[in-house]
């Protein structure tokens, strides 16, 4: 069995959920259940962690600021002395597994790579150690939770459309009625929730992919022309909004939230953003899992989502946490019952299941194959 058919068959195009099936389902009720044991979400023992040292692995940035921000009063309280690197890689963790030397102990990654490598690169938790029970349902794993909740949302230049603005993603792969230059996301992880799109907007299901679904997503990407540009930092897709370089282009919403703040002549369209997450996992062979586990027990509770949402934008997973943030803030954020229900979740058991030759095949196209 595979580690997506045993984790899932079906993420809702509706709902931050997670369809679950078989041994997955029972693997998380059991877990679940075991969450009632765990200390709750935020406790920090005072001292317990002193003299000893952990390496948070992330992305970098303003995000992984808003991370260090909800760790503070954890590696205040603990004693912890708390190390930071990245970006995450892959490769860099294999290498590390491989070797026996293990120096990363809390890893945030995509969505794919925990189901993908569990028990391989990304130990299963232990949830009588971290309190699960304040996070939305479905967004739980073997090998991990959700470090954030954010999107992938459709951005139009708002003067070139004016009347007869986009919709949707058909409108996006809709070139000869919505002419104009289109940015995507070539920062790394393949956007599959795109993906998935560029086949719905051709009539293809997509509750029963194949591998050559793959190839045809692709293609189509392909044919929105050569001037579409693939932005590689979350940074250049808000320069490009900011300066109005492109007409049609998918941010992340924490960048396209400040692009807006910052002036940039843009509006969003909120059907069937793509759900992102992120996930919080630790490595195989980690040297201290224990500490691991309390560390993201501590990231979970209510005062660290705040702190994290009030630094990135990024909404909370806690879902008793009131950020104080201000209007425009608000407007992206990811975590309302209206937005929750325009929201799309992909279809994590076939891209789990393909998840290499979709690497391949991704990198092929960034590379301009």
């Amino acid at each position: 069995m595979t580690t997506a058919t045993a984790f899932a068959k079906r993420s809702c195009a509706k709902a931050f959920c997670v369809g679950l099936a078989g041994a997955a389902f029972a693997l998380l009720a059991a877990s679940s259940a075991l969450a009632q044991n765990a200390p709750p979400a935020g406790t920090i023992a005072e001292g317990s962690l002193k003299d000893k040292t952990l390496t948070f692995v992330s992305y970098g940035g303003i995000y992984q600021d808003g991370q260090n921000a909800a760790l503070k009063e954890f590696a205040d309280k603990s004693g912890v002395k708390l190390l930071n690197d990245g970006p995450t890689e892959l490769a860099k963790l294999q290498a590390q597994i491989e070797s026996g030397n293990v120096t990363w102990d809390v890893v945030d990654t995509g969505d794919l790579a925990p189901f993908a490598y569990c028990g391989k690169y990304f130990q299963k938790l232990d949830f009588t150690k971290i309190d699960i029970s304040h996070i939305p349902p479905g967004q739980v794993g073997p090998c991990s939770v959700p470090a954030m909740n954010y999107g992938i949302v459709l951005m139009y230049k708002t003067d070139k459309f004016k009347d007869h603005p986009p919709k949707n993603w058909k409108d996006f792969f809709d070139t000869k009625n919505f002419p104009g230059t289109r940015g995507i996301d070539g920062s790394g992880d393949p956007p599959v929730g795109l993906l998935e799109q560029a086949l719905l907007a051709d009539g293809h299901p997509v509750d029963k992919m194949t591998p050559a679904d793959i190839d045809t997503a692709i293609a189509r990407i392909k044919a929105l022309g050569p001037d579409t540009v693939f932005w590689k930092t979350g940074a250049e897709s808000q320069q490009l909004a900011e300066s109005g370089e492109i007409d049609m282009l998918l941010m992340w919403t924490g960048r396209a939230m400040t692009a807006v703040k910052n002036g940039a002549k843009y509006t969003p369209v909120w059907q069937d953003w793509l759900v992102v997450k992120d996930q919080l996992t630790i490595p195989v062979g980690v040297k201290d899992p224990a500490a691991a586990h309390a560390l993201i027990n501590a990231y979970l509770g209510k005062s660290a989502q705040e702190a994290l949402t009030q630094k990135t934008s990024y909404s909370p997973v806690n879902n008793e946490s009131k950020p104080q943030v201000d209007a425009q803030v608000q407007a992206f954020l990811t975590n309302t019952p209206e937005r929750v229900k325009q929201g799309y979740g992909f279809n994590t058991a076939f891209w789990t299941e393909n998840f290499e030759a979709l690497n391949e095949k991704w990198g092929s196209l960034l590379a301009g194959n």
